[in-house]
């Protein structure tokens, strides 16, 4: 019987596999003499100075600012405390759309020409297209809505 060929191809890649071998164990053997255990606590601790960046020094306690934490604010101011001028809630407009059976609606602010939505639970007294209307609006899932809608 003939014996498997030794082919080119395959002298070549053995030599490729035992030289990345070779030099994966230099490799480790390297990085186990040059390997330096931290001799200390100290050596392992990483300080946060004062403009927050990491350092290897401790901070200086001269520089340390008290902080009031009850001065510090989180999240969005209430809307009491925002300095902001006090609209009229209420706002006049026109019926542009109802369909009374399906019982929702259209209205069109008489200031700012806005559409908003109207719902018949929103309503004082009933209400017909081309109305003219008082309202005060409300945030609705899709937006402004109208509610407390009457005639004027």
């Amino acid at each position: 019987m003939a014996r498997a060929q030794e082919t080119f191809n395959k002298k070549e890649k053995e030599k490729k596999r035992l030289k990345k071998r070779e030099e994966k164990q230099k490799k480790k053997l390297e990085r186990k003499a040059n390997a330096e255990k931290p001799n200390s606590l100290e050596d392992m601790l990483v300080y946060v100075d004062e403009n927050g960046h990491f350092t290897d020094t401790p901070p200086d306690p001269t520089l340390k600012v008290k902080v009031d934490a009850e001065s510090i604010v989180i999240g969005i101011p209430k809307k009491e405390d925002r300095d902001e001028e006090e609209e009229d809630p209420l706002r006049t407009g026109k019926v542009s759309f109802f369909d009374s059976s399906k019982g929702f609606g259209f209205i069109i602010d008489a200031v700012s020409q806005e559409k908003h939505f109207v719902h018949v639970s929103g309503l004082i007294d009933e209400i017909m297209e081309n109305d003219k209307v008082s309202f005060e609006l409300e945030r609705g899932q899709k937006g402004m809505n109208a509610v407390k809608v009457q005639k004027q």
